[in-house]
């Protein structure tokens, strides 16, 4: 049995956190243009999470979305409209000290802070008549979050979505820079996005930029070969890097979306 907390623990150094997270706050109040409304998911006593939901067709599929480092819910205001042509519903949630959210943020807290915004996001869905199938998505950093429901709540998700994820906790330490932490601690779990995900077995597409400077491909081909999924897909974008895939792969990228969501 991998203990996946003393995993997260182990990440929870300052050492660490620092090289790992890089908050900024911004929050914005509900618009209209984009359609957008604001909620603010209790995670813990007097800490809560900013989440922007950007509604576009009540029976479109529902997307829980998790960002990558240094973004915010608002970016989204840019990205959604092109989610909204498509007929999707995107829910976008922050992490502690991210936007508009209390705290700090740390790996246990990112980890287990998914658990109460999943089941705020499926009473949202329902309370406000949306009909459609629920997805997971996750983007860099947010492929931990987003690997972690998917692994807890394959009976509630039709999909799994990761862009530009890691897998190995072994190479994610190595590009922080702080092997020595782990000299003696044998192979490190981390995130436990490479063991999770070979127990996940709803569909799951992988998306990639061929060129990605942070999280290199072999990372996203990584994740597709451990994936436990039946059915599942991949999308590596020639030339792109971090973080201009959508950029430079828009119409690929947001055609994989749309099929992988409206598949049965």
């Amino acid at each position: 049995m991998v203990d996946f907390d003393k995993g997260l623990e182990l990440y929870d150094r300052p050492e660490i956190l620092y090289r790992l997270f890089f908050p900024r706050r911004e929050v914005a109040s509900d618009s209209e243009n984009p359609k957008a409304v604001n909620r603010f998911v209790e995670v813990a006593k007097g800490v809560s999470i900013c989440c922007r939901f950007y509604p576009a067709r009540s029976d479109g599929p529902n997307i829980l979305y998790f960002h990558g480092n240094g973004e915010v819910a608002l970016d989204y205001d840019y990205v959604a409209p092109v989610y909204a042509a498509r007929g999707l519903n995107l829910f976008v949630a922050d992490y502690r000290g991210y936007g508009g959210s209390d705290g700090s943020p740390t790996c246990t807290a990112m980890i287990k802070d998914a658990h109460p915004i999943f089941h705020d996001f499926v009473s949202c869905m329902k309370d406000s008549g949306f009909t459609g199938h629920l997805f997971v998505m996750g983007r860099s950093l947010g492929s931990a979050p987003a690997i972690e429901l998917a692994y807890h709540y394959q009976d509630d998700f039709k999909g799994l979505i990761v862009e530009s994820g890691f897998a190995s906790a072994r190479n994610q330490i190595a590009r922080l820079g702080v092997e020595n932490l782990f000299r003696d601690t044998g192979e490190p779990v981390g995130f436990g996005n490479d063991l999770k995900i070979k127990d996940v077995k709803i569909p799951t597409l992988i998306i990639h930029g061929e060129w990605d400077e942070i999280i290199p491909s072999t990372e996203g081909r990584a994740l597709y070969d451990l994936s436990g999924a039946a059915r599942k897909s991949s999308l590596f974008i020639p030339r792109a890097g971090h973080n201009d895939i959508v950029m430079l792969g828009l119409k690929d990228y947001m055609d994989a979306v749309t099929k992988f969501s409206a598949a049965e």
